[in-house]
């Protein structure tokens, strides 16, 4: 099998439009992004380890990624069920809980982090 770099180059540009579709106009996603700019800012501020700041990136990560997941998940449920039905508002649903469980997660690991730094000021 041969390497295409004209066809990676090309899926890169896709998965950058799909970001872009999201940015903006999803609501929960700007938040996300909102926090971790905050968070980044704090880390900046308060001097974070490099152990941490891997944490932190990581968890950033995981809940953006969870975030867009759940973007796709609820955009394809809508495409295929355009009226409402009880399956598909679960499977929204569900979607939406595994983001809440990345996000609380993600904020506890922030807490552990930032609360000593915060008391040590």
């Amino acid at each position: 099998m041969k390497y295409n770099l004209k066809k990676q180059l090309r899926s890169f540009g896709y998965a950058w439009k799909g970001i872009r579709s999201c940015v903006g106009k999803e609501q929960n996603l700007s938040f996300h992004l909102i926090t971790s700019a905050i968070v980044i800012i704090a880390g900046l501020i308060l001097d974070i380890t490099q152990m941490e700041w891997i944490i932190i990136a990581l968890c950033i990560g995981i809940v953006i990624t969870a975030e867009l997941f759940n973007t796709a998940i609820e955009r394809l449920v809508d495409l295929v069920s355009p009226e409402q039905h009880p399956i598909a508002g679960q499977v929204k649903d569900i979607a939406a809980g595994a983001v809440l469980i990345c996000a609380t997660t993600a904020a506890i690991i922030g807490l552990i982090i930032f609360i000593p730094y915060f008391i040590n000021l």
